[in-house]
């Protein structure tokens, strides 16, 4: 091309033609490298470090257990990457780091659970589906993109999944349990999953969220589109958000 543009037998028309193919390439370089930098956020592919969450707050306890209710309508407002890390402390996080210990008791401490939080909208976190580690309280990023819709055609439609910014969904590797337990596992796993929605849901009050349980659904579905390995079943879907 520079042979071509100072070549002293090349026509003036020629020249402004290459010259003008320059600008193209050079500018077109200089619009990727602004589309990569700037613009929207970016879908995650990297593990996301959580903010450490609270160990206490101005709403009691008892104040938790009394204006807890199911809420199935929910504002635009998003939640923050700091409302849902503490969401998902309460429901399991580590409280004893020397044996793993968590917030919500399990049986002989085999943790059965996982919680996998689909994002529609939040500050600080693009949508998808994140897995959330316990041990590090971070998320592992799962599906990019805003499934609220395709998650709710899973849960016969219902709108509490379409307008919340967040879901939390809990599942299940039954076989953590059952290896200690054998057949009276899925009790225990049962009762362990009742203990972290309800973990969950007095810290959504405690935040001025709002949250209802949701166990109506296609199990294999949510399998599906949260794309839970083999041995992994849902057993709750729980919305999170501002109550409308």
């Amino acid at each position: 091309m520079r042979d071509l543009i100072t070549s002293r037998n090349m026509p003036w028309s020629a020249l402004k033609v290459a010259a003008t193919l320059l600008c193209l390439v050079f500018w077109g370089i200089a619009c990727n490298a602004d589309q990569q930098s700037g613009g929207e956020a970016m879908p995650a592919t990297q593990t996301i470090q959580l903010p450490e969450p609270s160990l206490s707050g101005p709403v009691s306890l008892e104040e938790a257990l009394t204006r807890r209710r199911s809420v199935r309508g929910f504002s635009d407002h998003p939640v923050t990457l700091t409302e849902i890390g503490q969401l998902l402390w309460a429901a399991q996080g580590v409280t004893e780091h020397g044996r793993g210990l968590r917030t919500a008791p399990s049986a002989g401490a085999t943790y059965p659970l996982e919680i996998i939080v689909i994002v529609g909208r939040a500050e600080g976190l693009a949508p998808g589906a994140y897995r959330y580690a316990p041990g590090r309280h971070d998320l592992i990023p799962v599906l990019q993109d805003d499934q609220r819709q395709s998650l709710a055609r899973a849960a016969l439609n219902q709108s509490a999944l379409l307008q919340a910014p967040v879901t939390f969904a809990v599942t299940a590797v039954h076989a953590r349990t059952e290896a200690r337990y054998g057949r009276r596992a899925t009790r225990y796993v049962d009762m362990e999953a009742g203990h972290a929605a309800q973990n969950l849901s007095l810290q959504a009050v405690a935040q001025g969220l709002g949250s209802v349980v949701i166990g109506a659904f296609n199990d294999r579905d949510v399998s599906a589109l949260l794309d839970l390995p083999p041995g992994e079943s849902p057993l709750y879907l729980i919305p999170v958000g501002k109550p409308r």
